[in-house]
């Protein structure tokens, strides 16, 4: 039997309110009853219909009954993206009326019951998508967002829910596999033994190490390269870099600024052009602008200064 205690103390969290995702599969399922457990928390369980599937609404009226039985209050929306939405643009929409419902309920923070096998696949898709080192540990907790789940393999919870006797609605889109993450779970994740399993985690953990010594890193190197602590770069300093390190100074202030869904591609485009063109250019990276002056590249959130010409 799986030890509860085990799984008790992986999701526990400071007393107070916080909203819980609940898609009405197996894996939020069992940690709704995990929580359920701890007295000192205040959930609020939300549920976010896409509109992807037409059964859809079916999750959401078993949520619904879920949300009942443990006496909690229950929050949901819908919108109709339709059956060709990718999966950033749901995960957009998700995360925007998780937020929403977070500030109304003036929540400490959302919780999702993402897993060991999701940090799997997250990592091997960033990977394939060229976001670097920093693609490897993408999926951790925030001040924002708390994964208490991220040290459970999937089918730990999955035995869970059979020795409780939970139950939960599965999702037939998790089989379609012109997704990328579905292809890599049925294809890589699920066929890996316990020992090509534990290889894989433990090249994650020393990545996650390794960045965090490189983070700091860079952030002492900012202090020279910005101007006075804002998010303005000196474009002479920044030429006489090393290029592999100009990149990560450029990542490191395309993420103060505001930009998601790097990837080096991008990077490596505005590293060049900061370094070659002439002042007078605006960059764009991932709703951030970057504005080019003789002497300085001027790092800021898309659309809060007027009238530049987007290169």
């Amino acid at each position: 039997m799986i030890s509860f205690v085990n799984m008790q103390n992986s999701a526990h969290l400071q007393p107070g309110t916080y909203v819980l995702a609940v898609s009405g599969g197996v894996d939020s399922v069992v940690l709704l009853d995990i929580l359920a457990k701890q007295k000192e928390l205040e959930l609020v369980v939300a549920h976010f219909d896409h509109g992807i599937r037409s059964d859809s609404a079916l999750d959401a009226k078993f949520v619904e009954t879920l949300a009942q039985k443990y006496g909690y209050e229950f929050e949901t929306e819908r919108v109709e993206l339709g059956p060709d939405a990718s999966e950033e643009v749901a995960r957009n929409y998700r995360y925007a009326f998780l937020r929403r419902v977070a500030a109304e309920h003036h929540a400490i923070a959302i919780i999702t019951a993402h897993h060991q096998d999701d940090v799997i696949e997250t990592s091997m898709i960033n990977l394939l998508r060229g976001t670097g080192r920093s693609g490897l540990n993408s999926l951790k907790d925030t001040k924002e967002l708390v994964r208490p789940l991220l040290s459970m393999a999937k089918g730990d919870l999955l035995k869970y829910a059979k020795e409780n006797d939970l139950e939960w609605r599965e999702d037939s889109t998790n089989e379609n596999t012109k997704y990328l993450r579905n292809r890599i779970r049925h294809n890589v994740v699920h066929k890996m033994d316990d020992a090509t399993r534990q290889k894989w985690l433990t090249i994650l953990d020393h990545s996650a190490h390794h960045n965090t010594k490189i983070d700091q890193e860079i952030e002492h190197l900012l202090r020279r390269g910005l101007h006075k602590n804002q998010l303005v770069l000196n474009r002479r300093w920044f030429i006489m870099l090393p290029h592999d390190i100009g990149r990560e100074v450029v990542r490191s202030i395309l993420l103060k600024a505001g930009a998601k869904e790097l990837d080096r591609k991008t990077i490596e485009r505005i590293c060049v052009q900061i370094k070659t063109l002439p002042h007078g250019k605006t960059l764009q990276a991932s709703g951030v602008d970057v504005l080019l002056t003789k002497r300085s590249a001027r790092f800021q959130s898309r659309g809060s200064q007027g009238g530049s010409k987007p290169l």
